[in-house]
């Protein structure tokens, strides 16, 4: 696999040798110093470019200037078949090559918007850009009362579709339930607890892939348990263990923080799930 040193300096060659690229910016994990460096991370690059006729739905482009493609995607086409360049204003390819290398570049004619996510400038034609590696994207900040109340509403009200869902021996609808609607919200939990115990310093990354670094192991092993194989017997025992890890990690948080936690829609929540696992309602 090329090393980062390699790819970088090919990217900015790249930029630097064709006229028609305006600036190269890296953003993502790999313009983060502070996040641990390895193999698997992506390049995630932008080219800036006058016009994007040369780039558009051109494969061998790809192939040609970085390496040979073991694998890749178009998502612009994916996403919108009837895409043309008259219409599109990016163009974007996710690629392996066959040396491992992960390279997602979006050739634009206009100037992405990369929010709070560290970026850094490759290359800059015309010597306008900055690097912005302030690293606050995914830093956990503390919750507002209001931000605090509505997840914790929204983890205990989409507890009931789990719980139907595994009561009908639905087993995907239960498991979809469950890390779409449930987990986001555990997720905001947990990560703002490892914000009382860290002063709001760190970023627990992107779908809390972090979790392991800043997680007491104790903790962290009650977070693996709330993954489940597909059995409906353990994907209650499950469930019934997230609820009991959201509802103490969120009375710590709630103390620590001096927020208001309602106990009294948590109660419902859990008298309505251990019904409609009993069959209670059925009788």
């Amino acid at each position: 696999m090329r090393s980062n040193e390699e790819m970088l300096r090919l990217i900015a060659d790249t930029a630097e040798r064709d006229e028609n690229v305006r600036a190269a910016v890296l953003s993502g994990s790999r313009a983060d110093s502070s996040r641990p460096e390895d193999v698997y991370q992506d390049y995630d690059v932008a080219f800036l470019v006058r016009n994007l006729e040369p780039y558009f739905n051109n494969p061998c482009y790809i192939e040609r200037t970085f390496g040979k493609v073991l694998i890749m995607q178009l998502p612009d086409l994916n996403d919108n078949p009837g895409m043309t360049l008259e219409t599109a204003e990016k163009f974007t390819y996710l690629t392996i090559f066959e040396d491992g290398t992960r390279l997602d570049l979006t050739v634009t004619t206009t100037m992405p918007d990369w929010g709070n996510e560290p970026m850094k400038v490759l290359f800059d034609r015309e010597g306008h850009l900055s690097d912005n590696l302030d690293n606050e994207c995914y830093m956990v900040h503390e919750p507002t009362q209001e931000e605090f109340s509505a997840c914790c509403n929204e983890f205990w009200w989409c507890l009931n579709n789990v719980a139907k869902g595994l009561r009908r021996e639905e087993i995907p609808y239960a498991k979809a339930m469950f890390e779409e609607t449930l987990r986001p919200q555990l997720n905001k939990v947990v990560s703002w607890y490892i914000g009382t115990i860290s002063d709001f310093s760190v970023s627990t990354g992107k779908k809390g892939k972090y979790f392991k670094k800043y997680l007491p192991d104790s903790i962290y092993g009650k977070y693996l348990r709330t993954y489940s194989p597909p059995d409906i017997s353990k994907m209650w025992t499950s469930l019934v263990n997230t609820c009991k890890l959201f509802s103490d990690l969120a009375r710590i948080v709630a103390q620590d923080l001096g927020l208001d936690y309602n106990t009294t829609e948590e109660d419902g929540a859990r008298l309505y799930m251990m019904n409609v696992k009993g069959g209670v309602y059925e009788k």
